[in-house]
């Protein structure tokens, strides 16, 4: 692993120092400083000259001063004349914000990945993005890692009898699918519709969910609203068990609050994003699994220039 660095922001530091144990390296040395009028310095310790630098910073709460730390971060690694720099972002904020849905509102994962690309990165690295298309928003690489064998391995462990795979939202019926069709059980999908950005009112439920242990996985869990909605609905459809599964625990605004009173058993999570001690205590019932070795393993075959879809293969 000669000639490899990984820096981490102060996003997830905790995230980058897994990924740095399973490559067996220490943690790249830098300070990352507020001056007191809040604006960022980030000064590298470490020589990066020449070497392929990664830098693990993720855009989670607080979204927009993560994301300048991230910038930042990718300018002084360019201007410390490292050979290759990758931005590294376990969640990618702004992901939601990919199309013009209505008139008159900016395509800001459009913006972002233009600041991430500009800023000087010649690569990403990500791992389950709100819309899959957002890779196609850069002129950079970008290695778009999937959480799906780190939560089938989990979902294999456990002991269900007749479990089925429930979509959330006819949007998320692809991925619902995929998880399915791999542990060779039944596909069901809610039909519901928005009624805000926060809220969301089930209508339907497409298949059948009575007697089953429903398990129901998104990419993100934000205000929690559409899972709990769906949780009610197929408890009183008479469903056996209920697991709720996402990569990114984003749990923003009401979420907490809502999810420890929803009739859920268990609520599996990775650690892209740092989770307090505050939600943990609230919510008895979650699990957080890591997907940090994966990361390690992307990063590792990046800096050797090897294959890294080989991850996606079970």
């Amino acid at each position: 692993m000669d000639g490899l660095k990984v820096f981490s922001g102060r996003s997830n530091r905790v995230f980058a120092e897994r990924i740095c144990d399973y490559l067996g390296i220490a943690i790249g040395r830098a300070h990352v400083e507020n001056f007191p009028d809040s604006e960022l310095i980030v000064k590298l310790v470490d020589d990066v000259r020449g070497r392929d630098a990664f830098i693990v910073q993720g855009t989670n709460a607080p979204v927009n001063e993560n994301l300048m730390e991230l910038l930042t971060f990718v300018d002084c690694l360019q201007r410390a004349s490292a050979r290759r720099v990758t931005a590294v972002v376990p969640y990618f904020g702004y992901a939601r914000q990919d199309r013009k849905d209505e008139g008159r509102v900016p395509i800001t994962a459009k913006l972002v990945s233009n600041l991430i690309t500009t800023a000087g990165a010649d690569r990403v690295l990500a791992i389950d993005l709100h819309a899959a298309q957002i890779q196609g928003f850069f002129d950079i690489p970008v290695d778009h890692l999937l959480a799906e064998p780190v939560f089938l391995e989990y979902f294999k462990s456990l002991d269900v009898k007749d479990p089925v795979f429930l979509s959330p939202d006819v949007g998320n019926v692809k991925r619902s699918r995929g998880y399915a069709e791999k542990l060779h059980c039944e596909l069901a999908v809610i039909d519901k519709r928005r009624i805000s950005g926060s809220d969301a009112l089930v209508q339907t439920i497409i298949g059948s969910v009575k007697g089953r242990d429903v398990i129901m996985v998104d990419d993100m869990i934000a205000t929690a609203g559409t899972v709990t909605r769906a949780a009610v609905a197929v408890q009183k459809e008479g469903a056996r068990s209920i697991r709720v599964a996402a990569t990114h625990p984003v749990l923003c605004g009401p979420a907490v609050e809502r999810l420890a009173g929803a009739p859920i058993d268990e609520i599996v999570v990775t650690d892209t994003i740092p989770i307090s001690e505050a939600t943990r205590q609230s919510l008895a019932n979650l699990k957080v699994l890591s997907v940090a070795p994966l990361f390690g393993e992307a990063i590792r075959r990046i800096h050797r220039n090897e294959s890294v879809s080989i991850l996606f293969i079970k």
